[in-house]
């Protein structure tokens, strides 16, 4: 199999509701139970009880950043504030006493200062109610990340991500091509699933960039017009 590495090009805008879930039903379902309304109804004079921690781990292009992302959309269309943080964002990370959510990607790959920033925000989180859910590589007790933050992490509800097989796989590029106005025959999609690595991250990076080049050629996505872009671009069919 010919293999490209590809970028994530444009956010998928799928919401939880519309993830194709394969294995990973029971860590939607966590996800989907927390809930910004209990955070909204906290009293401002008694400090809210903070829900458990969740913990999401798992392979590269399980759906962990994704996942992460399409729950911060939910609870912003719900008018919470969430704060979101990752390896690429370099520390000191400031909490903001609007948040109601904390969000922390990467925990794998955390340098001693992110691990600092991320050990405080959990103690902040504690302190003011707010709903905290990580995500990383390695379950939380081979994270190599000091023992105090390992512990954080791992004192909730911890859930393991699998990759989609291919038929899941082939659901959820149709359902975001579909979200797109983009239509994917048969053999665009056989195509895709045969020549390319089969992580939702790259296929759906592939399609952000087949639909700009689509649309800049107003011509119909074909597997031909893929080659030609593939061709351009310096890329292996």
């Amino acid at each position: 199999m010919k293999q490209i590495p590809l970028s994530l090009g444009l956010e998928s805008t799928l919401e939880l509701d519309d993830v194709v879930q394969g294995a990973n039903g029971l860590a939607l379902s966590h996800l989907k139970a927390l809930s910004p309304r209990a955070a909204f109804a906290a009293s401002s004079n008694t400090p809210p009880e903070q829900p458990a921690p969740i913990y999401l781990w798992g392979m590269q292009a399980t759906g962990k950043t994704y996942l992460l992302k399409a729950l911060a959309r939910r609870w912003r269309s719900e008018g919470a504030h969430v704060g979101f943080f990752s390896s690429n964002d370099p520390a000191p990370w400031v909490l903001d006493d609007s948040w109601s959510l904390v969000l922390l990607d990467d925990c794998d790959r955390f340098d001693a200062e992110q691990q600092q920033a991320a050990f405080t925000l959990f103690v902040e989180a504690a302190t003011h109610g707010f709903s905290l859910v990580a995500a990383g590589r390695l379950p939380p007790v081979d994270l190599p990340l000091r023992d105090d933050l390992r512990t954080r992490l791992g004192w909730g509800h911890v859930l393991a991500l699998s990759p989609l097989n291919e038929s899941e796989t082939r659901a959820a590029v149709r359902q975001e091509a579909d979200r797109r106005g983009i239509f994917l025959s048969d053999d665009v999609m056989n195509h895709l699933l045969n020549h390319f690595d089969r992580d939702l991250r790259s296929l759906i990076g592939l399609l952000d960039r087949l639909d700009v080049y689509s649309l800049s050629h107003k011509r119909q996505v074909t597997v031909p017009l893929l080659k030609k872009m593939l061709a351009e671009e310096g890329g292996l069919e």
